[in-house]
């Protein structure tokens, strides 16, 4: 069997600034705080034997940073496509505080993550069309990636490489700084390593 075309090794951001009670975060731009900022660093010791051929982020400070340390100043393709979900009205609020200001629609959600959009927001449907063209286009490139993104956008992908449906993204667990490992060639995607810590890397790596 032929070598496979590209790798991409997607991780997800580390730790972010905590804030209890907890709030919808989406699109706001919310940095790591210091565990994350370690893991960050932890991650770019275990790619650092590891030849990459690109390093892509979205363009949201957390996923960046997350990145810079891999990097090393190398550049890093930021990729707006690869935020997380949008969230609209709800971003900064607390679910309590989602109930009391928009009455029934939490519970809406809910009931169906696949197509549910909240006021100024997008569904994981709107989120899935808009990431998997991105990811799409960075394996066009062979050798193997670094993508840093998020724990909604990449559950949304890794449903749409297993055929699974949207309803049940919640089940596959997306870990601060762990990493999934796709491989993509001529004959479509393959999951290697699914929510792998970067440690676990270090074995397939050096294979």
């Amino acid at each position: 069997m032929s070598p496979p075309t590209s790798t991409i090794f997607l991780a997800r951001h580390g730790q972010v600034e905590q804030v209890f009670p907890r709030r919808f975060i989406g699109q706001r731009d919310v940095p790591l705080d210091k565990t994350g900022r370690s893991q960050a660093e932890a991650l770019a010791l275990i790619l650092a034997g590891m030849p990459l051929d690109g390093i892509w982020s979205s363009d949201l400070s957390r996923a960046v940073d997350t990145a810079k340390p891999t990097a090393a100043g190398r550049e890093i393709k930021t990729v707006p496509e690869l935020r997380e979900i949008r969230l609209g009205e709800w971003e900064g609020l607390t679910s309590e505080g989602v109930r009391a200001s928009f009455p029934g629609e939490y519970e809406k959600r809910g009931a169906d993550f696949s197509e549910y959009r909240p006021t100024g927001g997008e569904s994981f449907r709107d989120l899935q069309e808009r990431a998997l063209p991105a990811l799409e286009r960075i394996a066009g490139s062979p050798g193997r990636h670094l993508v840093v993104a998020h724990g909604g956008l990449n559950r949304a992908l890794l449903c749409a490489i297993l055929g699974m449906p949207l309803a049940h993204l919640m089940r596959l667990e997306q870990d601060y700084c762990h990493v999934n490992i796709l491989l993509r060639d001529a004959s479509g995607w393959r999951i290697q390593g699914l929510n792998l810590p970067p440690s676990a890397l270090l074995s397939w790596a050096f294979d």
